[in-house]
């Protein structure tokens, strides 16, 4: 099961977990394309290993296992999948 950044993301991109994350699933990071741009940042869930790293270092506690997302941010699972699948 993959992790999820979530709504508290939004316009933050904090970075805290881009740094800690050991398979580097988190993007887009500073030095990418389309970092300014992006409103948040987003995990793939084929590359997450469920380590937990980026729940730790998140100060704005946006990301969450897959199946603890709250229910008003049931959404952001495929928002996080769609960015990869572009």
């Amino acid at each position: 099961m993959a992790y999820v950044i979530a709504e508290p993301c939004i316009d933050t991109k904090d970075n805290s977990c881009v740094e800690v994350c050991p398979v580097d699933c988190i993007h887009p990071s500073p030095d990418e394309p389309g970092y300014e741009e992006a409103t948040q940042l987003f995990i793939n869930p084929d590359e997450c290993i469920d380590c937990d790293a980026c729940v730790e270092a998140c100060p704005v506690d946006a990301c969450f296992a897959e199946d603890q997302l709250p229910e008003e941010w049931k959404k952001y699972a495929g928002l996080n999948a769609e960015y990869f699948a572009a």
